[in-house]
């Protein structure tokens, strides 16, 4: 039939789908059709003789899947004119399946023939199979191969792969140095392994103690060993290891050494000392953590966002300034809840939860590892609560008060949480039924104490209080310490030192006024004074402590919820006493909690920013 000028049978979708389908059919057939001309011997025009094993193959295909014959059959080389080929630094065992893939597209690999495919399909150039070989690899990794996987992936240039063997190792670097792989380690790939800076499952006083285990049983000259013990101490954190720690483990190495071995100890000790006069002071660390490939950050948890309750954790680096999406508690949306940490972990306990218009208070926890990025269940409390406090403290979380129904109903009862029994028990209770109340753990050599602050006390009526509690672990009963010098509700205290630090909140159950200090606890002295006046202050703000800064993040000026200061980020500079304005978080926030974590660098999170257009 005659078309109508400008017009066509079908519309341009359906034109699309029709050549799609027509295109995806036409692959089929070509593909079949070359294949079976392979296999019954027709039109065959180059023969490749391999390790002695004959190869019989079209030249148009090798020269479509690889590079290498594209160059040999069309660049006027003496082999375009030959019918019969020997070839080379190859193996019948690796070219195999890439003659298969070229006709079939399935590329058939297992650990017995992987490493001659890759050899072959590097050497020919099907740069397909090439990345094809790697993938598998990186399925495959396991102690037993792991540094053999390593070491291919150094052969070829294949960095996603070495980057994945050598993380692979560092997260099993304890049980990796016990194996007999771990003493096959080249001085080079134990440098490499140590610059990557990937977390690892130890202490840095093991990592310490793996390295000169390594030195001393790897076969090497002498000078090899000094020329490469200077280069690796560099990569060593000593100022994650006590001076105890490392003392013990270098004389438990070099105490029967020779004079030459005492080379290598000196250029140890040279490092070690180098490091600790880089070190304003010795602030160390949870011996319990290791921040090799990690970095601190700060965690916004929960809370309101603009689409209402949400149970997303988002973080930004301390040095950087960009908030991004971290991961999400298990549960049901909720708000409330205590939050703490302790060993790197973070614990989110309890809380309250909206179902059929109702508020269920309920007793279950969670802990999250950034390593692994893995949430797990813990033991619930014996006790349902919300809006309470919870504190590490000597290694145990405290809770304590909090509402433990819909009702609001304080209550005095305190229990504490051993992570290594995953058990709760009760403890004294609080001289007073609380809630919304702040606590601070305070722990020295001399003492370890949590600290209550403020809240609401809800026993007849509801009262905004200034009273401060101090239990006493050693003595394990509580006490009372000077009152603070406002009463206050829904605040944070913060512990720094010898020093608390109570910031934000509101004071009058009536009208909700704000208070607008930050007022200082001298542990010592048992006294408060007023610190600063917070530019803007807001209750329901997440406030963190960092390197001697305090922030405040979101939170309301007013209950107004379109509250326009609800991303604002302000920080007070204990040191030198000043007020700064940091960017604004990337949405609405309030009634969540902040806190520090150290979460590996490597991560791949998409910016917060993204998630809230």
């Amino acid at each position: 039939m005659a078309l109508a000028k400008g017009k066509l049978p079908y519309d341009d979708q359906q034109l699309h789908n029709t050549v799609y389908e027509h295109y995806l059919s036409h692959q089929t057939t070509l593909r079949d059709g070359l294949n079976s001309l392979r296999e019954k011997g027709e039109l065959l025009d180059i023969t490749l003789i391999i390790e002695g094993h004959i190869f019989r193959a079209h030249k148009a295909v090798l020269s479509a899947c690889s590079d290498y014959f594209r160059a040999m059959f069309t660049d006027n080389m003496l082999e375009a004119t030959q019918n019969e080929i020997c070839l080379n630094g190859l193996s019948a065992n690796g070219f195999d399946p890439l003659l298969e893939y070229a006709y079939s597209g399935y590329l058939t690999l297992n650990l017995a023939n992987v490493q001659d495919v890759l050899a072959a399909a590097s050497h020919i150039q099907m740069i397909k199979c090439v990345y094809t070989c790697a993938e598998y690899l990186q399925s495959q990794i396991d102690l037993d191969n792991c540094l053999d996987i390593a070491t291919i992936a150094e052969t070829y240039s294949l960095e996603t792969l070495k980057v994945k063997a050598y993380r692979f190792i560092s997260g099993r670097l304890m049980k990796f140095s016990t194996s007999s792989g771990f003493y096959n380690l080249r001085p080079v790939q134990l440098e490499t392994l140590l610059a990557y800076d990937f977390p690892v499952d130890c202490a840095e006083a093991d990592v310490f103690s793996i390295i000169l285990s390594w030195f001393f049983h790897v076969d090497n000259k002498l000078d090899v060993h000094t020329d490469y013990a200077r280069r690796i101490m560099k990569y060593i954190n000593f100022e994650d290891i006590s001076d105890r720690r490392f003392y013990s483990i270098l004389e438990s190495f070099f105490q029967d050494t020779n004079d030459q071995w005492q080379i290598i100890r000196n250029i140890i000790q040279e490092s070690f000392l180098q490091t600790r006069e880089c070190l304003f002071s010795s602030p160390m660390m949870d011996p319990l953590l290791n921040s090799r490939g990690m970095e601190q950050a700060i965690l916004s948890i929960g809370g309101f966002g603009g689409s209402g309750l949400t149970n997303e954790i988002d973080y930004t680096f301390t040095k950087r300034r960009k908030w991004m999406r971290l991961t999400t508690i298990p549960h049901l949306e909720q708000c409330n809840y205590g939050t703490a940490v302790y060993d790197n972990e973070l614990y989110i306990v309890g809380g309250c939860f909206n179902q059929c218009l109702e508020e269920h208070v309920h007793p279950f926890g969670f802990k999250y590892n950034p390593r692994f990025d893995k949430w797990t269940s813990i033991a619930p409390m014996e006790m349902e609560r919300c809006r309470f406090s919870l504190n590490e403290l000597g290694g145990l979380l405290y809770a304590v008060g909090g509402s433990i129904d819909a009702d609001r109903i304080g209550t005095s009862i305190c229990e504490c949480y051993n992570p290594a029994r995953d058990t709760w028990y009760r403890i004294q209770d609080l001289p007073a039924r609380i809630s919304q109340h702040a606590g601070a753990s305070m722990e020295n050599s001399l003492h370890s104490k949590l600290f209550i602050s403020g809240g609401i006390e809800r026993d007849w009526s509801e009262i905004c209080l200034a009273t401060v509690y101090c239990y006493d672990t050693g003595l394990e009963r509580w006490t009372t310490c000077a009152p603070l010098p406002t009463p206050r509700a829904d605040h944070v205290m913060l512990s720094r030192g010898n020093e608390l630090y109570a910031c934000g909140g509101w004071t009058s159950v009536d009208d909700r006024e704000l208070v607008d200090t930050i007022d200082v606890y001298n542990a010592e002295q048992d006294t408060w004074k007023p610190l600063t006046k917070v530019p803007t202050p807001r209750f329901h703000a997440g406030i963190t402590l960092v390197n001697d800064r305090i922030y405040f993040i979101g939170g309301f000026q007013t209950d107004t919820y379109m509250d326009e200061e609800r991303n604002l980020i302000e920080c007070y500079d204990i040191e030198n006493q000043q007020w700064t304005v940091e960017n604004e978080y990337p949405e609405h926030v309030s009634e969540h909690t902040c806190i520090t974590l150290y979460i590996p660098k490597g991560r791949d999170d998409k910016e917060l920013y993204d998630f809230v257009q």
